[in-house]
């Protein structure tokens, strides 16, 4: 009962903020945001509250507000980001592929993947609570490619969520859900058309769930898998069950030329 209680007044506290945030930025006095009770706060505190809006969009917005909250908004403390382009690793908070942000992210942190090119991504491990956004309108301009002859392009072994990211395969999975909460949102799954496709498939669960006569864990940590809006492509089929979880409320909305999926794998 006492974590719902949380869980109700963070979300309670986001929506407050991000409304307070948004009257902010668009009223007619918002060029005038030194009389704004908010700007008051010291950076430490400010950088707090930000903390508590989702990384996309509520957080992004908050950076166009003015320079200093793009410079708080953007700080490393908040999220990291993958960008392929960058030259001078001495930048904090910047790293050049998806592993190094990963092994640098403290449990919770948001990695953002920049948009432009291909991430090659390789059976990485992912052991601690973390969020991957890709940093584009659409999925389809933040590719990650697992390349031929890896298990998975991501092993996700704890709490995460991956959305708004284009993700390859060739042969294998593009997710290998091991154990924890996988949320997949908003984005493409493909596996690459092979002669082997039956061994293919965009996402593996081998989860197993609770044990018998242990207490039930809290939802927000037991293992399973949610997708929701998310576009699956080739393999033998759209997830591989090994585990104890079962497949539950399949949804699938029909576009011209794509099909998006809504399950759980609880």
């Amino acid at each position: 009962m006492s974590t719902e209680m949380e869980g109700d007044g963070r979300i309670r506290m986001r929506k407050k903020l991000t409304r307070q945030i948004t009257t902010s930025a668009t009223s007619p006095n918002s060029s005038k945001s030194c009389f704004c009770p908010i700007n008051a706060l010291d950076d430490g505190c400010l950088m707090h509250i930000f903390s508590f809006l989702s990384p996309i969009p509520d957080r992004y917005n908050t950076a166009l507000v003015c320079h200093r909250w793009c410079f708080l908004a953007c700080h490393p403390r908040l999220w990291l980001r993958v960008d392929r382009s960058i030259k001078s690793l001495s930048e904090p908070g910047v790293f050049p592929d998806i592993e190094a942000a990963v092994m640098a992210a403290r449990p919770g942190d948001t990695i953002l993947v920049a948009t432009g090119g291909l991430h090659h991504t390789s059976n990485i491990q992912i052991k601690k609570p973390l969020c991957l956004i890709g940093g584009g309108v659409h999925p389809e301009e933040t590719t990650l490619v697992c390349s031929r002859g890896s298990d998975s392009a991501l092993e996700l072994l704890s709490t995460c969520k991956i959305s708004n990211l284009t993700v390859k395969a060739e042969l294998g999975c593009c997710l290998l859900h091991r154990s924890g909460r996988l949320i997949i949102d908003g984005c493409v799954l493909q596996c690459e058309s092979d002669p082997l496709d039956y061994l293919s498939f965009p996402i593996v669960s081998t989860a197993s769930g609770s044990k018998l006569f242990e207490p039930p864990p809290i939802k927000s940590q037991a293992d399973g898998v949610t997708v929701s809006g998310t576009r699956i492509e080739g393999g033998a089929k759209a997830i591989s069950i090994m585990g104890t979880l079962a497949l539950q409320r399949v949804r699938a909305t029909y576009g011209r030329a794509s099909i998006f999926f809504w399950f759980d794998v609880l």
